[in-house]
């Protein structure tokens, strides 16, 4: 990483904190920044109280979101108690999810007006806990543990708003 992607990896870190704090924000924001700043956030480490707001966002029990993303419960816990952020790998499960979140509702937003009153992060939550036919039954939530599992979901969305899976 460049001297200035490392200086500018707290800043991304700040900013994604600001922005879970309010509303279902940091999704989109993590959509929209650019790998190398994705990048960056990974490395610093996401703050662990992001879980709980994530979740909070997607309206799921923190131990679905966990489980889902393959993320140890005692060890997130610990880290939120302890206001420490989490380590690279589990940073890069929350962030990839975020990032997907965000990719739903860029899709709805490009809709126009309908999209105010939609939210990308609790339809994400349902739509990931359905079968999809895609991918051979499996649910979207049953990838999300992986980097390639997280690539296919997001490749699935983007065909739906294609419209060339059916």
């Amino acid at each position: 990483m460049s001297a200035e992607a490392a200086q500018s990896a707290p800043a991304v870190q700040d900013r994604m904190a600001s922005y879970a704090a309010r509303s279902h924000a940091v999704e989109g924001r993590v959509f929209h920044l650019s790998p190398l700043e994705r990048a960056g956030l990974v490395k610093q480490g996401v703050p662990a109280r992001t879980v709980a707001e994530l979740s909070t966002a997607m309206g799921l029990p923190r131990d679905q979101l966990l489980r889902v993303l393959g993320l140890a419960r005692s060890t997130v816990e610990r880290k939120i108690a302890a206001r420490r952020a989490l380590s690279s790998d589990e940073s890069e499960k929350l962030v990839g999810l975020a990032r997907l979140i965000g990719q739903v509702a860029a899709m709805v937003g490009e809709g126009g007006a309908a999209a105010e009153d939609f939210d990308a992060a609790r339809w994400f939550a349902r739509w990931m806990a359905e079968p999809a036919p895609a991918f051979g039954g499996l649910r979207p939530e049953d990838l999300l543990d992986t980097a390639d599992g997280r690539e296919a979901v997001s490749h699935l969305l983007s065909q739906m708003k294609s419209g060339a899976y059916a």
